[in-house]
């Protein structure tokens, strides 16, 4: 599978919602209060993102982007950048196909993020970079959520949880390999469920 796909050449100075997404701007504007529409400022972030990936491959957020974004809801820029700049779910440079984000906070840390880690950089992953294929970009971000499924990663839009070094590597592979892999708890949990089923309640009881 080929992963240079990324056209950072075109200029996003003229960026402007498609028809299809200047529907939807305008749905989630009004989800807020008038005099309200800079709350909108993170759904609209997403969605000029994922219109970005339609146009070049990846998920990602130009400059001019994000300005565009501001001007309609009548934000100051530099606050948008704020935001831009606080979340890891915006990414400010072109990313690989797969960007394969690592939570490093404690839980995660605790339960083996580092043998995870040392899957990636096995497979020639480096924080920050997109691997020269273009496939990959890592990075190494804080909590996202699944404390309770640890250690986890977020690839794209799809978790991956109850990892280990040998099943961070097969997705991995799989991904190299153009397969999709099995995305969610890696050991057959469900949701947050204890590991290996249910310890208690497990009987109906019956009224004496």
């Amino acid at each position: 599978m080929s992963g240079a796909i990324v056209d950072i050449s075109r200029d996003f100075k003229d960026f402007k919602w498609t028809d299809a997404n200047a529907v939807e701007a305008e749905r989630i504007i009004g989800r807020y209060p008038k005099g309200r529409e800079t709350s909108a400022i993170m759904p609209l972030l997403w969605l000029a993102q994922y219109q970005v990936k339609d146009m070049t491959g990846v998920a990602w957020l130009p400059l001019p982007v994000i300005e565009f974004v501001a001007t309609r809801i009548g934000m100051p820029i530099i606050r948008a950048m704020e935001v831009a700049t606080f979340y890891t779910m915006y990414n400010l440079k072109p990313v690989g196909r797969f960007h394969v984000q690592v939570c490093g906070t404690t839980p995660c840390m605790l339960r083996g993020s580092d043998d995870v880690l040392k899957a990636c950089a096995d497979k020639g992953l480096k924080k920050g970079e997109v691997t020269n294929d273009g496939l990959f970009t890592l990075t190494e971000v804080e909590c996202l959520g699944a404390c309770a499924n640890a250690p986890m990663v977020q690839i794209n839009d799809d978790n991956f949880e109850d990892l280990t070094y040998e099943t961070m590597t097969a997705i991995l592979e799989d991904l190299i390999a153009g397969r999709t892999p099995k995305a969610g708890s890696q050991i057959g949990r469900t949701a947050s469920c204890p590991e290996g089923g249910p310890t208690s309640l497990k009987d109906v009881a019956h009224a004496g």
